[in-house]
């Protein structure tokens, strides 16, 4: 696979995070306005193509649709990628012009310093040059021993001295032995303390002296290694770095693993560093010369993008067709567990008919003055008793007066009054 097919398949990301934004901006709009423009220059400040570079870019396409009568936003894209060729510029590619030649190899830890240097082993020694290595990065732990494993794996020599030593020191070593040895390429790996300028800038300059002094008149290039999916931090590293070393050019890595390789335009406009080293993959052959000309191309490519989405939606839907199938399966189960359930909830509902019959049972309640109707009979009894009680003593007395039957009922009366009389009492 060529450098075009690598960076077109690592700038994957890009492409769908800015270009295709930019695109779908331009086929919401009839005409072009200065909405238009504003809605452009806000995509490429939010892809990381940094806010001074996207300004740059709308106002050069200003001009350019004001100068050229461009009425058809549909061509506003060409207009893009022509500005962004122009301020990539032209190629340049590493100065090995010498013998030796020295490279440095700067940037902050974790940026991907001791893998891009055992990359850049790897491809000198195929291409038939002797390479030396300088392990000056001794303020970093284990550092030497990674380097170290990557020198054998690239089948390099490597020069260094115990941990915590003079960097300096490893550098006059290096160059020393280089000379001795009829090297070609000497890579110097240096600690990356940005947090401390002042011992950074100090370290720097003592090396560039020995290389002067050890290497007079030898080609020096200083790479500042940056990752890719730092977006900005990346630009605002390259511009702290530039005030402490004179950076020669840009090594980018993790480029393939991210959305935001518009920083490569923001640096080359914005610092004036040319990008001379790409990292496209994982594998010690990923690291690649970078060309302006097919990066441009590469950004502005989508001929691939559409069959490559094409497949993969097809090849999802097909991987899904299975899960669907089970699902639906599963849902029709569910469906009739869940019926089996209602209709025992609903034969449970019968079964308890016969406690919703209570408020029959409660009607029942009301009913209870009948069963107090005996005691009314029992008054009923008592006032027949009286009855007879008085019946007899009539008699007594009517058996007594017989005279005064004619007043019986003024006497029953009065008896009854008397008979009363005596219950109260």
């Amino acid at each position: 696979m060529g450098f075009f097919s690598k960076i077109k398949a690592s700038l994957q990301k890009t492409r769908n995070a800015m270009m295709q934004k930019m695109q779908s901006i331009l086929n919401s709009f009839t005409k072009i306005d200065e909405e238009l423009f504003e809605q452009l220059e806000e995509t490429m400040i939010m892809s990381d193509m940094g806010v001074e570079t996207s300004v740059e870019i709308c106002e050069r396409l200003r001009k350019l649709v004001k100068e050229r009568g461009v009425k058809n936003p549909a061509e506003i894209m060409n207009l893009i990628e022509e500005i962004i060729s122009d301020m990539m510029g032209e190629e340049t590619e590493l100065d090995l012009s010498t013998k030796p030649a020295v490279i440095m190899v700067i940037g902050v830890n974790g940026a991907g310093k001791t893998t891009t240097i055992g990359k850049l082993c790897y491809q000198f020694k195929n291409e038939g040059k002797k390479v030396l290595v300088a392990a000056a990065d001794t303020f970093r732990a284990a550092a030497i021993d990674q380097l170290e494993v990557w020198t054998q794996r690239a089948g390099v020599d490597i020069v260094k001295h115990a941990e915590g030593s003079d960097p300096a020191s490893v550098v006059y070593d290096a160059v020393t032995a280089s000379i001795a040895r009829n090297c070609d390429i000497v890579i110097v790996d240096t600690a990356g303390r940005l947090q401390n300028k002042k011992n950074l800038m100090d370290e720097l300059a003592k090396m560039n002296r020995i290389l002067q002094q050890r290497a007079e008149g030898c080609a020096i290039e200083t790479l500042l290694v940056l990752d890719a999916t730092t977006g900005q931090n990346a630009v605002n590293q390259a511009r702290l770095f530039s005030e402490v070393a004179n950076i020669t050019g840009i090594v980018l890595t993790k480029l393939d693993g991210t959305a935001k390789g518009g920083i490569v335009v923001s640096i080359k406009n914005e610092l004036g560093i040319p990008v001379k080293l790409v990292g496209v993959g994982e594998k010690i052959d990923d690291l690649q010369k970078f060309n302006n000309a097919d990066f441009v191309k590469a950004l502005f490519d989508h001929s691939d993008d559409v069959i490559l989405d094409e497949n993969v939606e097809t090849q999802e839907i097909q991987e899904e067709e299975p899960e669907q199938k089970k699902s639906w399966f599963s849902f029709g189960k569910k469906k009739d567990a869940e019926s089996e359930e209602v209709e025992l909830v609903a034969e449970e509902s019968e079964q308890i008919e016969p406690v919703a019959e209570e408020p029959e049972q409660v009607e029942s309640v009301p009913e209870e003055p009948e069963q107090i109707e005996p005691v009314a009979e029992e008054s009923e009894q008592i006032e027949s008793v009286l009855e007879e009680v008085e019946s007899e003593e009539i008699e007594s007395i009517m058996k007594e007066t017989e005279t005064e039957q004619e007043e019986t009922p003024k006497k029953k009366k009065s008896l009854f009054s008397r008979l009363f009389g005596k219950k109260e009492d």
